[in-house]
């Protein structure tokens, strides 16, 4: 069996389902429950006998370690992270926590476990850390794409905070052998994300008649990556992939923040036009950009390409029409996951930041 921690999040929710779908063994779901961690994301599966849900946090040594000594898995993914720029420039507290003291905690307690288990056990045991695009810093227009290779420039809290992350991994790794590998994705999107996030904050706001934000010119360039392309790469990345390595995982789709935000109007106007007729496009509305906000980010995927044979699935038109549809279909869970803590950030964020 596996433990996927962060599992009731975006990424690590598509995750355990995928994997769970595609007939794999068993799975433990150990997740804090933070704000964007939402149980109703896996209310599909969560009575399948493979699956199981442990309420904990990865800071939890003690709670770690006995879940470790009872269930003895053969893989950790480690998705379990605080994730929002936004919310770490206005506190960056949360993101030291969880990004770097619990990870290392969580590295503890995964290398004393491993420092026990059997040769035969070590030699089949892995440790994926799901890291971001972010840790690279940031392109200019022309420039090549992130490859695995290139220096670590982390330009906000968040940022910084995976970076260190990463590198407590790979320390414990070259330090300890504990057998890790890394994978560093571009922006994810697709069903269950949580609506603080570009694409699904846009959809949502437009069905209600609210203005949709676009930091400063709306120029900024980020790679898109469906969720369930990422999912599959970090299937092949925990069976196939080289200890100690890094793995760069993206679609290959730059958009410019504002092109992203006028499909979603298009799509919008098609599958659930406006009742006044008007397209929702005409909601769209310029914000002061934020703090330190990086202006691309390109990721370059050869490396998963060539070695491992990944490639995805989706295109940005093909993903984003999947993920519009899916959010048209399911506003109920959308309605339970926007509590009144995340109208209140909301106001507190685009309130103060309109022009």
């Amino acid at each position: 069996m596996i433990i996927v921690t962060g599992g009731a999040g975006f990424i690590g929710s598509n995750f355990i389902r995928e994997w769970l779908a595609s007939g794999q063994e068993p799975v433990v779901n150990l997740d804090k429950l933070t704000y964007a961690g939402n149980l109703k994301s896996l209310a599909d599966v969560e009575h399948d006998p493979r699956y199981r849900f442990v309420h904990a946090d990865i800071g939890d040594r003690a709670t770690v370690s006995a879940l470790l000594r009872e269930t003895r898995p053969r893989a950790i993914v480690n998705f379990a992270a605080e994730s929002h720029v936004d919310r770490s420039i206005q506190g960056a507290g949360e993101f030291i926590a969880t990004n770097i003291v619990g990870t290392f905690n969580l590295l503890e307690a995964v290398r004393a476990h491993w420092d026990l288990l059997s040769l035969s056990e070590q030699g089949s045991f892995r440790f994926l850390h799901v890291s971001t695009d972010e840790v690279y810093g940031s392109l200019a227009g022309q420039e090549p794409a992130f490859t695995e290779r290139h220096q670590y420039e982390p330009n906000s809290p968040y940022s910084a905070s995976k970076a260190a992350s990463d590198h407590l991994v790979r320390a414990c790794h070259h330090t300890y052998h504990v057998p890790v590998v890394t994978t560093n994705c571009s922006n994810n999107y697709g069903p269950y994300h949580f609506p603080e996030k570009l694409i699904p904050l846009m959809i949502l706001n437009a069905l209600v008649g609210k203005p949709l934000p676009v930091y400063g010119d709306g120029q900024n360039v980020r790679d898109w990556l469906y969720v369930t392309d990422h999912c599959s790469a970090i299937r092949l990345v925990l069976a196939n992939g080289r200890m100690g390595e890094t793995y760069n995982v993206g679609g290959r789709n730059e958009r410019t923040n504002l092109e992203v935000v006028n499909i979603v109007c298009s799509l919008l106007d098609e599958l659930k036009p406006r009742a006044d007729g008007n397209s929702y496009a005409t909601q769209i509305s310029f914000v002061r950009d934020r703090p330190g906000h990086d202006r691309r980010y390109a990721i370059d995927a050869t490396k998963i390409e060539n070695e491992l044979g990944w490639k995805a699935a989706e295109n940005f038109e093909s993903g984003i029409r999947k993920t519009v549809q899916w959010y048209l279909g399911n506003q109920e869970w959308v309605q339970s996951v926007t509590s009144g803590e995340y109208r209140n950030w909301m106001d507190s964020q685009y309130g103060k930041a309109a022009e």
